[in-house]
């Protein structure tokens, strides 16, 4: 007599079709960055070979999450799922538009820190580890942007620090040191705080699934500690991205660095903070967001007015720019604190659009104003404006390109920083908060000052000693005007890059898309 079968039904655990092939792109950028690291570090007693590696590996990224940002435009959020465990016990990736978005822009701005480095980071520092490190931080920020589980998010937060901690004490300098215990202990602390909230988030929901946590959270609104959550993931993720006011770290630290390593730190590191802010308080707790709004909107009129003050005292260039760094996330704050469900007509998702077209602008932006920092340097000798001059008379063409730059970062026409300024002072004051557009109006009037004060004295004024003759360099001419260029299409042709983060706003609003994308058969 044989013996009974029993049929187990796989259907009802695992993902038994076989996965698109289009969908392998979701994570494909991180296996990308993690591999060539990988094979970067076998390479470190070859510094050349590893240098070009590690370009071509970054222009591959680019390409990688461009056709990732396209299927996301042409198909909506797409997820794929480790070891083929139905979502939420398996943990996923979840790509929707603004993460396609920012990993995109990331990538540019990597790229473009990794052709400057070919100039600035001699053999030393690539045998120490430059290159390899620089993958590990674009794995642990793309990583970041495009995960779909909170763990995961705390995950490649650690991998970035990791990375992030190897890169600024590269040259083992003293002053880099010193810096670099002041960025590790704010950001431990930060991080800490962020894993603290994650386990309170497990305890209260049972899963980490950031689809299974937005369509839970109105049936746990009741029982579930969520303001404590919320106001633990506002000061996590508000240390990380500087904002006041637990911002004294980044000014006390990204001055230290090579230059290289300074612009990539001020173009990635705090976005990610705005990221996950954005994605936690927006689409994950939406409500618990607009009761915080108004200390959200406090702490990002300090933000904007302590960074943009800051920038008027320093005489250290790199620590003017840091400054401009924490006003611009001031900036980004206010779109959180404007936008999202229940903000009224004209705010929610103009709000949100708002900080995601500064964030994009702020990335590329800062990644060019230390790189302008470092030709400054060169040309000029030094990084203290009172002992500045002269640039001018040197360069005018390197002048109007700082002074773009410069102009940009200031929020006025026709450049990149003036179109996400209009749109936060709109919804500011289509909600009534005519005092946050107001400070919005000051801080820029007051950075406008600022880098006034900058060119006057650094390229008006006449040089203190005579200038040597210096040759443009391709490796650092070309990154840079290639950002300045973005900086000037992003201000002069908007649209597109305005309907992108109108689009993405609206999914992290109205989350349905991101949702049915990971549960596709519906609510599990």
């Amino acid at each position: 007599m044989a013996a009974p079968t029993s049929t187990i039904d796989l259907a009802a655990a695992l993902i038994t079709a076989p996965v698109p092939i289009g969908h392998w792109l979701a994570i494909l950028p991180v296996a990308h960055c993690i591999t060539l690291g990988a094979v970067l570090l076998m390479l470190r007693s070859h510094p050349r070979l590893q240098a070009w590696l590690a370009i071509s590996g970054l222009a591959a990224l680019a390409l990688i999450d461009a056709a990732l940002l396209a299927k996301v435009m042409a198909e909506g959020p797409l997820t794929m799922v480790m070891g083929r465990w139905l979502p939420p016990f398996g943990i996923a990736f979840t790509v929707d538009l603004l993460g396609a978005l920012m990993a995109f822009t990331a990538a540019l701005v990597a790229l473009a820190a990794g052709i400057y480095a070919l100039a600035d980071i001699g053999e030393s520092g690539r045998r120490y580890g430059f290159f390899p490190l620089l993958m590990l931080l674009m794995a642990g920020v793309t990583g970041a942007f495009l995960t779909g589980d909170v763990f995961n998010l705390y995950v490649w937060f650690e991998v970035l620090l990791i990375s992030s901690f190897g890169l600024i004490i590269l040259g083992s300098e003293r002053q880099q040191i010193d810096g670099a215990l002041k960025y590790a202990v704010l950001n431990l602390i930060a991080t800490t705080l962020f894993l603290i909230g994650v386990g309170i988030l497990y305890a209260a929901f049972g899963t980490l699934n950031m689809a299974d946590i937005a369509a839970r959270a109105k049936d746990l609104r009741g029982t579930a500690p969520l303001m404590t959550l919320a106001s633990l993931f506002l000061l996590a993720f508000g240390m990380k991205a500087a904002a006041f006011p637990v911002n004294f770290w980044l000014p006390a630290a990204y001055h230290t660095p090579r230059i290289v390593v300074s612009a990539l730190f001020a173009g990635l590191l705090t976005k990610v903070g705005i990221y996950a802010l954005i994605r936690v308080m927006v689409m994950l707790l939406p409500v618990e967001r607009q009761e915080l709004s108004l200390l959200i909107a406090l702490a990002a009129a300090a933000t904007i007015l302590v960074g943009a003050l800051g920038a008027l005292a320093e005489n250290d260039i790199r620590r003017l720019f840091g400054y401009v760094v924490i006003s611009g996330i001031g900036n980004m704050l206010a779109g959180v604190a404007l936008g999202g469900p229940g903000s009224g007509p004209g705010g929610g998702i103009d709000g949100v659009s708002g900080a995601v077209f500064y964030a994009l602008h702020s990335m590329v932006l800062m990644t060019a104003l230390y790189l302008a920092a470092g030709e400054i340097a060169r040309r000029g000798g030094g990084f203290l404006l009172s002992e500045l001059g002269g640039l001018y008379r040197q360069s005018g063409g390197f002048a109007a390109l700082s002074l773009v730059l410069f102009l940009a970062a200031c929020g006025l026409p026709p450049f990149s920083g003036f179109w996400p300024k209009v749109i936060l002072v709109k919804a500011a004051l289509d909600l009534g908060d005519w005092w946050l557009a107001a400070v919005i109006l000051v801080g820029g009037f007051l950075t406008t000052i600022a880098f006034g004060r900058l060119f006057l004295l650094a390229y008006w004024r006449p040089a203190p000693v005579e200038l040597m003759s210096t040759k443009a360099r391709w490796r650092t001419g070309l990154p840079l005007a290639a950002l300045t260029a973005l900086t000037i299409g992003f201000g002069i042709l908007p649209e597109h890059l305005l309907a992108l983060s109108q689009s993405a706003a609206a999914g992290l609003v109205d989350p349905a898309a991101y949702l049915h994308s990971v549960f596709p058969g519906g609510f599990r």
